[in-house]
């Protein structure tokens, strides 16, 4: 015996065979008609058999041979599918057995300290309710399919905790990273409520090492950005995403510095590395970011080169966006459109793209690439003072083809340089029919035009396109909108679904709506909702609603009832005490 009470004994073998005991330490022989033979973890009773006779046919029993014997087919090797396991179950126990003690690995640092507070008590019942799927007691009931998607729900829970300052509850940070692997889109918000002690998890286990890339949160505790000496310790010696976190919290307090941060390593970082670093610039761009990006213009990746044209783009008064305007006048006036007839060297390094997607034309395509990246304040004189809808309306000579190439070059211009009165030209009337918008007809270039209106145009502007067009094309444009849906874009859509429902059509033809809604509508709408709803289609008691499309739209109201009614309570139970 070994100091420190461990056995040095092994196994020996009777018969050929071990039995894993030694003399006199296991059961005796014929101890009476009954004896266990252990198979894995637990026992197995066998009747008047002895351990040898359990594993005959099967050789000397060493672990080589039962992983033949289980490939080969237990009928090929004359024994039964019992005795393979219980020889199985012997040979684990003397694996177990001749396993020597080995020292200890050094223990794990403790994970660093998180300030932010735990979240209230019954805030993080929710979120253990949420990470496990499961439906809550009064959330749902009825008929099948009633109940809400607790899934979808998460986002929200987690959204409104971190506006709330909250860390995760440290025994839910595994299960929070669990999910977070599983689902891209709840990465960002789950590591960075899981905060420090989900990236010190992380780092124990392969399976979360995705937090340690991750690009937004998840970071440990950062320095002071003006603790200069501990900025630039973890700039060089920290993980990835300490990296994007520390360089986003330092161009929050000095946008120039963030710059300065950034050129010390630049050289040195990896490409894909490099665009992730560059894309965070698009936060407080301004011209002192000008003489950064130019030079980034010369990188040796395609795609940083990319970034960093469009980024100077989106600065009017940058040297690039004056050739690029320089460039789109000599191409666009009152009398018509003029591509331009090669790219040379000069647009290649200003980011334009030589060959085109298949389908377009070379001139077309270098020519949106051109106008996209001109200042959208270079054409007021060009077309002899006339505001951007005016500019929008003329004709343009040379067919509807050119016509569509430069609209389209305009909406990606308002997108990218935020400019609402462009974008709000562009889309024209929300009640007028989609193809004869003055932009793009495409939804999704709409969407792209609402996301630079003010909050409160963009709500209108969507209800009044719901109330003309109903809700057929409208999941794209809603998916743009503040949430909650709130007063006449609410109202909108609520009664769009109650019209829906009177037109006789299926609630699953409006599923993506109906799936938004239920995220995005504001909680106070349950009441509205309920109300309207029950008049039409026995909404009171659905479980006594008529076959057909009533019943399916009394449980698919029911659900959305019951999820405006279950956001409610979870906003309730986040909120500070």
């Amino acid at each position: 015996m070994k100091p420190g009470g461990f056995c040095e004994r092994q196994p020996r073998k009777l018969k050929g065979r071990s039995t894993g005991y030694e003399s006199g330490s296991g059961p005796a022989e014929g101890a009476g008609p009954e004896h266990c033979t252990t198979r894995g973890r637990g026992t197995v009773t066998t009747t008047g058999t002895k351990a040898e006779d359990v594993t005959a046919g099967l050789g000397d029993g060493d672990w080589e041979e039962l992983v033949g014997v289980a490939l080969l087919g237990t009928d090929r090797r004359k024994a039964s599918p019992g005795a393979l396991l219980d020889a199985a179950a012997v040979q684990t126990v003397r694996r177990r057995a001749g396993l020597r003690p080995t020292e200890a690995g050094p223990r794990p640092d403790p994970a660093p300290r998180d300030p932010r507070p735990a979240p209230p008590e019954a805030a993080r019942r929710r979120l253990a309710q949420l990470l496990a799927g499961r439906t809550g007691a009064g959330s749902g009931g009825g008929r099948r399919g009633a109940a809400p998607d607790l899934t979808e729900l998460l986002p929200q829970w987690l959204a409104a905790a971190g506006r709330h300052g909250y860390r995760a509850p440290h025994a839910l940070v595994p299960a929070l990273l669990d999910a977070a692997r599983a689902r891209t889109d709840l990465r960002a918000p789950a590591l960075a409520l899981a905060g420090a002690r989900g990236l010190w998890l992380a780092r124990l286990n392969p399976d979360w090492r995705f937090a340690l890339r991750g690009g937004a949160g998840g970071a440990g505790e950062l320095p002071d950005p003006q603790d200069r000496a501990g900025v630039e310790r973890l700039w060089q010696e920290g993980l990835f995403a300490e990296r994007v976190a520390l360089l986003g919290l330092v161009r929050a307090h000095e946008p120039a510095a963030a710059v300065r941060l950034l050129s010390t390593t630049w050289a040195t970082e990896r490409a894909e590395d490099r665009l992730m670093f560059l894309d965070s610039l698009r936060v407080g761009l301004a011209g002192g970011d000008e003489p950064f990006l130019e030079a980034a213009l010369g990188d040796r990746s395609r795609n940083v080169r990319a970034t960093a044209a469009e980024l100077l783009s989106a600065l009017p008064e940058s040297a690039l966006a004056g050739r690029m305007a320089e460039r789109a006048l000599a191409c666009v006036g009152p009398q018509g459109v003029t591509p331009p007839a090669a790219c040379d060297a000069g647009m290649l390094r200003d980011g334009v793209v030589e060959r085109p997607p298949a389908g377009r034309g070379e001139r077309a395509w270098w020519l949106g690439q051109l106008v996209e990246a001109a200042p959208l304040s270079c054409w007021r004189e060009r077309f002899g003072g006339l505001g951007p809808a005016q500019i929008v309306a003329l004709p343009v000579a040379g067919g509807e083809s050119w016509r569509e190439e430069l609209h389209a070059a305009w909406c990606r211009a308002a997108v990218r340089q935020r400019d609402p009165r462009w974008s709000k030209a562009l889309l024209g009337e929300a009640s007028a029919p989609p193809a004869t918008a003055p932009g793009t007809a495409s939804l999704a270039e709409r969407a792209k035009l609402l996301s630079v209106l003010p909050e409160g145009e963009r709500a209108q502007w969507v209800a009044e396109f719901i109330r003309a067009h109903g809700l057929s094309e409208a999941f794209q444009l809603l998916g743009v909108c503040v949430v909650p849906w709130a007063g006449t874009l609410g109202r909108a859509v609520v009664d769009a679904l109650d019209a829906a429902r009177e037109a006789g059509s299926y609630p699953w033809s409006f599923s993506g709506v109906m799936g938004l809604a239920e995220r995005c509508l504001d909680p106070a709408e349950a009441e509205r909702l309920e109300a309207v709803v029950a008049r039409g289609c026995g909404f009171a008691d659905p479980a006594e609603a008529s076959s057909g499309a009533a019943a399916y739209w009394a449980e698919a109201f029911q659900r959305l009832v019951a999820t405006l009614r279950l956001r409610a309570a979870m906003l309730s139970e986040l909120a500070p005490a």
